[in-house]
């Protein structure tokens, strides 16, 4: 793939490419942490773009898309030449929150921040901290973190320490945002928040009253506390399932994210399991490019 990667990008360039852009379609951007310049990048090395890179798929876009607000994709009237992108950022990160958000703010771009409130505050995330480096065992692990363990943190914790894991504490920027720096992103022009969940378990394992409980708490913390809450829920882990969907739609939520799938539907979609396109840390400006082109599609 990175031969033809390269002969494409060499023979067209980014420009031949951006013309190859699907026009008519929009798309959802999943990114999750952002990393400050000179600060380093540890954890679940696949969530945390560096902050230069993220400037440079931002410059990408302000070029070639129409970047809108993800509240407004159902009622936005395309502009046939160019693609319609919205961007979010799972988890409430504080590199995110903060770094990311600023290059946001420089070129005038909106963007959803999915929060799990029970994180906020410094926490951090048990998959920065406990995922094998050996790539077998931590596709085992996952699964038994999303599956027996239903994605809850303290339980896969508890579960990792009986099996001597020692876990290693992410720098600052890779753990949940304090209130006091989402608050701060939050009244910059353009920057909304949305529901991550209140403690990001895979809600498609829990039971329906664990699920109201989970999504009824985090948007009442919210909206409690902020003006620029939006009633769009991420899924964590992108996981869920009919019941998980009909109780979203039940606690006031006007639509619901996966973490893939690519581009928004034109027909037969449901606005309470819609695509979206992750990208990983890894994808450089020109990956961006061929990922929008439709080349590349993961």
């Amino acid at each position: 793939m990175k031969s033809l990667v390269e002969a494409v990008l060499v023979r067209g360039g980014v420009a031949h490419l951006a013309r190859q852009f699907r026009k008519n379609g929009t798309l959802v951007l999943a990114y999750h942490n952002i990393v400050p310049d000179g600060e380093p990048v540890t954890g679940d090395l696949s969530l945390h773009l560096t902050q230069q890179r993220f400037a440079e798929h931002l410059d990408l876009l302000v070029r070639y898309c129409d970047v809108i607000p993800l509240d407004s994709v159902f009622g936005h009237t395309a502009d046939t030449r160019r693609p319609t992108i919205a961007i979010t950022f799972d988890d409430a990160y504080r590199g995110a929150v903060t770094a990311g958000v600023s290059e946001l703010v420089r070129r005038g771009l909106p963007a959803t921040v999915f929060v799990v409130p029970s994180f906020i505050g410094g926490h951090s995330f048990w998959w920065d901290e406990l995922i094998p480096a050996a790539e077998k065992e931590a596709h085992e692990f996952r699964e038994r973190a999303l599956g027996e363990l239903r994605g809850r943190d303290a339980d896969i914790r508890s579960w990792a320490a009986t099996q001597g894991m020692q876990p290693q504490r992410p720098p600052q920027h890779a753990v949940a945002a304090a209130e006091e720096e989402l608050r701060a992103a939050a009244v910059q022009p353009g920057i909304t928040l949305g529901s991550h969940t209140w403690s990001h378990p895979n809600l498609s394992r829990l039971k329906e009253n664990s699920v109201k409980e989970e999504l009824t708490r985090s948007r009442e913390w919210l909206t409690q506390r902020f003006d620029s809450v939006i009633p769009w829920l991420a899924y964590p882990y992108g996981l869920a399932s009919p019941m998980v969907e009909q109780i979203a739609a039940a606690t006031g939520h006007r639509a619901a994210l996966r973490v893939s799938g690519g581009w928004l539907p034109t027909t037969d979609w449901s606005a309470l399991a819609l695509p979206r396109l992750n990208v990983p840390a890894g994808v450089s400006s020109h990956g961006l490019t061929l990922r929008l082109s439709g080349i590349m599609r993961h």
